[in-house]
């Protein structure tokens, strides 16, 4: 009887205690939208415009983003891109304005990830953006832009001004968590090596061509479970 009245008594213990435990915090899916995920500004590179995020924007679509958290905007890419990141302060600030939310990620492909990135070292963009993605940026620039002349390509050359200025001291500054993807058949960006930044998480892709990263799919969800934490 004595027993039987522990192990009743043990029962009811154990029950109360699963009433009263809190459940367990659902851990977010980095693959679908989420209260804490961020709108995208995605930053086009040089010749390029707003459409060539068609299928990534398409993508994120797919998985739950509103379209009014997706901007893709067209800027002159022949300006230099210290007119550009101004250009890129004034755009982060409408898309929060637009969704109410207090930061953005930053998804950019080619010379994009040079605007951009002066926008948070020199713009105070730092405490606007959770997330910065580059996709094949000449980020310690390219000998293809030795052909070119706009003010925009030649800060794009290896060792110029612009860029010695933009990775001096720390290349990743601030809170942002700043991630890379790089290519060993790009062909437009020479050397590989430029694409990777310190403090960055640096990604290797398969063999995929400079525009190739814009639309191949492991890079996009690689991309977008980095942005989406």
């Amino acid at each position: 009887m004595k027993r039987s009245r522990v192990t009743a008594a043990a029962t009811a213990a154990c029950a109360l205690l699963a009433v009263q435990a809190p459940a367990p915090a659902q851990a977010s899916d980095s693959s679908r939208f989420h209260s804490g995920s961020n709108p995208v500004l995605f930053v086009h590179g040089y010749n390029g415009d707003g459409s060539n995020w068609n299928t990534m924007a398409d993508r994120f679509e797919s998985d739950g983003w509103p379209s009014s958290h997706l901007r893709q905007w067209t800027y002159d890419s022949r300006r230099s891109n210290t007119v550009t990141a101004d250009q890129v302060s004034t755009e982060v600030d409408r898309l929060l304005a637009a969704t109410g939310a207090t930061r953005v990620d930053i998804v950019s492909h080619s010379m994009g990830g040079l605007s951009s990135r002066y926008y948070l070292k020199n713009l105070d963009g730092t405490t606007k953006v959770d997330a910065w993605v580059s996709l094949g940026g000449p980020n310690h620039g390219t000998d293809t832009a030795n052909g070119c002349f706009d003010t925009s390509c030649t800060e794009m050359r290896i060792a110029s001004s612009f860029l010695t200025a933009l990775n001096s001291g720390d290349e990743t500054p601030g809170s942002p968590r700043y991630a890379t993807w790089w290519s060993p058949c790009d062909t437009v960006i020479n050397p590989d090596s430029s694409v990777s930044l310190s403090g960055a998480a640096n990604t290797k892709t398969t063999c995929l061509t400079h525009n190739g990263l814009l639309t191949d799919a492991t890079v996009y969800a690689q991309a977008r479970d980095t942005i989406n934490r």
